[in-house]
This record gives structure tokens, sequence and C-alpha cells, in this order.
């Protein structure tokens, strides 16, 4: 039996068993409705419902109340979550109840990353927030930057881009007498996804000074991750003082950790005793450019060079300030150093002449100082600066120059002990020779104790000379010992109440005619040899002994011997009221017919001097004679001198016959 093939089922056919029934068909559309009611939902749900729960949260985080004024979220695969009028308590203590607000806080968000648990932040935008970051009342105290439960605040937020329009930000720090007030906002990135600068310009008062800062940061991201350095380049003023720091920083709400390029300028370097706390001398207008790194308690101050006054300085700088005072710590070196420039170490103004660099406060006071009687400085030393602090400083100077001395190189150790100020040592080159000494300062009483302890030794005569004429006709060693103790408040004030002993002598050298004879002691013939030329005389001693005390300097020894003149000295000095009460009595070994042959009386003032014959005591030449065999140096003094061969080099023993 043949059975014909079923014919084939047609495609509608098929389609309509793969239908839904009417059970399907109804599940479809309660599936759509509720898809619909869902979106509509979406779209008409007030957000407002999530801010109590999220405000809770926030404040079981953290123990402050966080308000929210207006919710709302725009959906998509980047959603964005905006928040108007949110404010964010402070600390109790606080000045303002609300340590933050903003206008609007806009945050975006990734969905389906969220989804999975990935937490992805693309941008967070800030309409005119205003931040209040404020320390303790007292030292040791938490910021207001530091929440119930902060210390475990889990990983910071992936936080791409921060965007700030019309932002303000003030820091306060009342124990440190500092407020700052910062109008920030977001400028253009350098690329177009990268996260773009925040821009500050501001003012307000550092450490009480008034100062004002302008700059940015490359990324302001995850500031208070203090772990994440970010960039920084900023510019600030405080008076005349000017400072660019260029580098990173970490943690900006403690300034514990960054690492700056700092170019700092000013007038005086003691300007920054109250921006830094550091008590530096005054000095000229000053530039300096170096790595400034801190590391919480110490600063350091590396690899830098730059000018002060007419003197280059570079070196090494360390401040550690986890101590009862500041500790400073450096190694400084010059190549040339201008000698007027360490003026301000003894309370004096640097030049103010032809080519020297000064500020207009020093070179006013230099026009006082030019106006006064007295020339020893008598500005009063700041005790509270010399007790601020403890310092130990080493600065060697290359080459000096001074118009005035002949001085060769430096070599000054400082040392700053809770108010004990010690310079040991301090040596100067000077005219092949050198000056070692010591100072002690000791400023921890309302007057300062002081005591100079100094050696000359080796001085060349004819290297004293600028003149190179005059040089050429001078020759010996020089040595002498200075030790002066008084006390006193200033430099005039020291020396005006010391106690001690100055002696200074030459032994074996030569000296031109023209120089003596053009001090005055014989007209003829200074004039015979101005004109016609000079010959060397044969320097057998020079000595002057002098006793201090109270502040005037008794000679008790004052000779000069060569061949052709012997001078006999005495008199006094005053250091107190600077001034000058010498005689010299001249005994010429020639016998030029118009030598004056009188004695030769110094006075005036240090600043003013007068040099005159004093005819009343053309009678006591006799008295001279009978005194020569007692004069003799010091035996301190003896072995400072450089006396040479011969027997006319020795100088006690040719008065003592």
């Amino acid at each position: 039996m043949n059975t014909a093939p079923a014919p084939a089922t047609p495609r509608a056919s098929r389609w309509r068993h793969r239908r839904p029934g009417t059970r399907g068909q109804r599940w479809l559309a309660i599936a759509g409705v509720l898809l619909a009611a869902l979106v509509v939902l979406l779209l008409l749900w007030d957000w407002n419902w999530f801010k109590r729960p999220l405000e809770r949260m926030v404040q079981a985080r953290t123990g402050r109340a966080l308000h929210i004024g207006h919710l709302d979220v725009d959906l998509g695969s980047t959603s964005t979550l905006r928040a108007d009028r949110v404010s964010f308590a402070n600390a109790p203590w606080a000045q303002r109840p609300d340590m933050a607000r903003a206008a609007r806080v806009e945050i975006d968000l990734r969905l389906w990353p969220l989804l999975r648990g990935d937490l992805q932040v693309p941008e967070v935008r800030l309409a005119r927030p205003d931040v209040l970051l404020q320390t303790a009342p007292r030292r040791g105290e938490r910021g207001n930057w530091d929440f119930l439960g902060g210390g475990d605040a889990g990983r910071p937020l992936p936080l791409k881009r921060l965007r700030v329009d019309d932002g303000t930000l003030r820091f306060v720090d009342a124990p440190g007498r500092t407020d700052i007030r910062l109008a920030v906002r977001s400028g253009a990135p350098a690329q177009a996804n990268a996260a773009p600068p925040l821009l500050l310009q501001g003012n307000g008062h550092w450490r009480g000074a008034a100062f004002t800062v302008r700059g940015g940061t490359e990324s302001p991201l995850q500031l208070a991750d203090s772990e994440h350095p970010f960039r920084l380049h900023l510019e600030g003023r405080a008076g005349a003082t000017r400072a660019t720091a260029s580098g990173t920083l970490t943690n900006p709400f403690q300034l514990q950790l960054f690492d700056l390029r700092l170019r700092l300028s000013g007038e005086d370097l003691e300007d920054l005793y109250p921006l830094l706390g550091i008590a530096l001398p005054s000095s000229p207008p000053y530039r300096l450019d170096g790595r400034l790194r801190r590391d919480h308690d110490t600063w350091r101050y590396d690899g830098f060079s730059g000018q002060v006054g007419d003197s280059d300085l570079a070196g090494n700088v360390r401040i550690d300030v986890g101590g009862e005072r500041p500790r400073l710590t450096a190694e400084l070196v010059s190549r040339r150093l201008d000698f007027d420039d360490l003026a301000g170490f003894v309370g004096a103004p640097p030049r103010t002449g032809g080519g020297e660099t000064a500020n207009a406060g020093q070179k006013a006071a230099a026009a006082a100082l030019a106006a006064r009687p007295t020339v020893l400085p008598d500005k009063p030393y700041d005790l509270g600066k010399l007790r601020a602090m403890d310092a130990d400083v080493r600065w060697k100077a290359q080459r000096i120059n001074s118009p005035s001395l002949p001085l060769d190189d430096m070599d000054a150790h400082l040392r700053l002990d809770d108010g004990l100020l010690r310079l040991e040592p301090l040596n100067f080159g000077v005219a092949g020779g050198d000056i070692r000494g010591s100072v002690r300062m000791d400023a921890r009483s309302p007057r300062i104790a002081t005591t100079l302890d100094a050696s000359l030794r080796g001085v060349q005569l004819g290297r004293l000379f600028p003149d190179a004429r005059l040089a050429r006709q001078a020759s010996g060693g020089i040595g002498g010992r200075v030790r002066l103790s008084g006390t006193g408040n200033s430099v005039a004030a020291m020396l005006g109440s010391s106690d001690g002993d100055v002696a200074i002598g030459m032994g074996r050298g030569h000296v031109g005619n023209l120089l003596m004879e053009l001090a005055g002691l014989d007209v003829a013939e200074s004039l015979k040899f101005l004109f016609t030329g000079d010959r060397q005389i044969p320097l057998r001693c020079a000595f002057a002994d002098f006793g201090v005390q109270d502040g005037l300097m008794q000679a008790r020894a004052l000779a000069f011997d060569t061949t052709d003149t012997l001078v006999v000295g005495e008199g006094s000095v005053s250091l107190k009221g600077e001034q000058l009460d010498l005689l010299l009595r001249p005994r010429p070994k020639d016998r030029s017919i118009l030598a004056l042959r009188s004695p030769l009386r110094i006075g005036g003032t240090f600043k003013d001097p007068s040099f005159r014959p004093d005819f009343k005591a053309l009678g006591l030449r006799g008295a001279i004679a009978l005194t020569l065999g007692s004069i003799t140096p010091p035996a301190a003094l003896l072995a400072t001198l450089e006396t040479g061969p011969g027997k006319d080099a020795d100088c006690g023993g040719h008065y003592a016959r």
C-alpha cells in the first residue's frame, strides 16, 4: 500500500504554534507594565528619600552631621549623584558650626562596575565650596579634619578628576598665629582626559606675619592620603620677602612631608624670624636657591647657593623643630666674602657707598650712624632671639674683600645653646698672618656677659698699606693679644664696661723714611723724601701695652724705635666715651734744621681724631731719657713677635740696657 508523504507545515503555521498562549501573553504584559512603571518610577522618583539614610551613615562613620538640601540622580552607564546645599558639621571647638559647605556637589559613578563591587568615580564637581581647616586650640590635639573613626577609613576614593568652581579654603592655626584664606578654582587640564590643575590665590598671616600667595597643583586628588604626594607650584610674599616653591607635597593639612625647590629672596635675613622662628642676623638684600625638604620634625635646605649683599653664599642647612627649641645646623662656604656684609653680627649696617648692596632701612641706619659723633655700634641685641633657638654653624670664606683691612680668609664656628653663644674659633687671615680668636656671649641674664680672647701673629706690616708705594717701604711681622670681658647688650656697652689687656708689638723690620716723616714729626725731611726719593730705616722695636679697666685703656708701655727716631708714649683711650688722649714724645736722631722735635698729642674721638704738636711738653725731654731704661714690652707680647736675628731685635733687652 502506498502511503503519500505528509504535506510540509507552512512557516506561519509553525510560528502560530510557538506563540505563547493566553497565560504567557498575560505574563509578558505584566512584565512590560512593570518595566514601564519602573522607568516612570525612576523618572519621577524623589531621591530625597535617600537623604536621611545617607546623612545617618556619614554621621555614624565620622561623628559629624551631614546635611543635604536636595538630592537627585541622573541614571545612565555613568550615573551622576547631585546634591544641593550641602554642609558638613565642624568640631565642637571650631570657629564656625560647619567645616565644609557647597552650593552643589556632583559625583559621577560608573554603574556596571559598581554592580560588581568596583567603585569607579570618573569625576567630582564642586560649586562654590567653602572649607575651613583649623588646628585644635592646644598643641598636640587633633585638627578638625580628624574625624571619629578616621584612622580606619579604608581605601582612598578612586577619583580621577576634581573640578572646583569658585571655591574658598581657609586654614587657621591659632597657636601658631596663622590664618590663611585662599580662593580656589580648577584650571584647564594639559590634556583632554587629564585631571585639571587646582589654582589658588590668597593672603593671610603666617606666624603673625602678613603674606600673599598664589600658585596651583598639578593634581589635587587624594589630598588626605599621607602616602600620596602631589606636585605644586607656589609663589608667596611677606613684606619684602619673596619665595617660590616647586615640587611635591604630601598631606597638605599637616605639612609634614615635602620636597621642594625653594627660591628665597628679600631685603634682610632678619625678616625670616617672624616667618620661620629662626633667629638670623641682619643682612643686606639676599637671594638663595636650593632644595627644601621636610620629614616631620626635620627641615633641610640642601645644596643652596646665592648672594647675600655683595658676598656669595652656599651650603647646607638643617633645622630640627622637635625639641624644646629649634636647632639649626649649617655648613656654609663663601668663595668671596664682602667683609661689611658681616656688620649685622655686631649690630651695624653694611657699607652703603657706590657699588655696595644695602636695603633702604640699612641706608637710613648708615646715614644716622654717619651723623652720630660715635662709631661703636650701639644697637642692642635681641635677647629673645638669642634664647629662641640653638645653633651649630660652620662658615668658611676663601677670600675676603675689605677696603679698610687686608683680610685674606675666614674660618668661624658658631655655637648657640640656650642663650649661650660661642664663636670658637673665629679666625681671619690678615696681611699674610692671622687673627685667632674666640668670643663668648652669655645671654641667659638680662645683661649679656661677653668675653673676647684674640691673638695676632705674623701680620706683615707692608701688606697693611693699600698704597703700593708705602707698602714697599715697610716690612716686619706684627703680633699681639687682646683679652677683654664686659657686660652690656650692645657692642658699645660691652666695650665701654670691659676689663682686660690689649697689647700689640713688632720686632725687627724696616720702615721708609717717607712713611716716618709723613707722620708729621719732621716737615723738612718729609718734603725732601717726597720729591727726591726714600731710603729704608731699620726698625728695632715697636710695642703698645694697655691695661683696661671699666672701658678705660691705660698705657703701661708704649714705644717705637728706629735708627732715625725714638718715640715714647703715654696716655689713655676711653672705650666708653670713644676718646683719645695719647702723648707721643719723639727723639729724632738726625739733625734736620726744621725738625719740630715737639711731642705729638693724639686727641679727639674715634670718629674725629686730632694730631697736633704739644709745645707745653717740650720741657719733659729729660724725663723721657730717665724713663727709657724701664720701658719694656710684656713677656706675653714678646712671645708673639717675629724678632728675627741680630742684637737690635732683642726688644726687651734693648730697653733694659
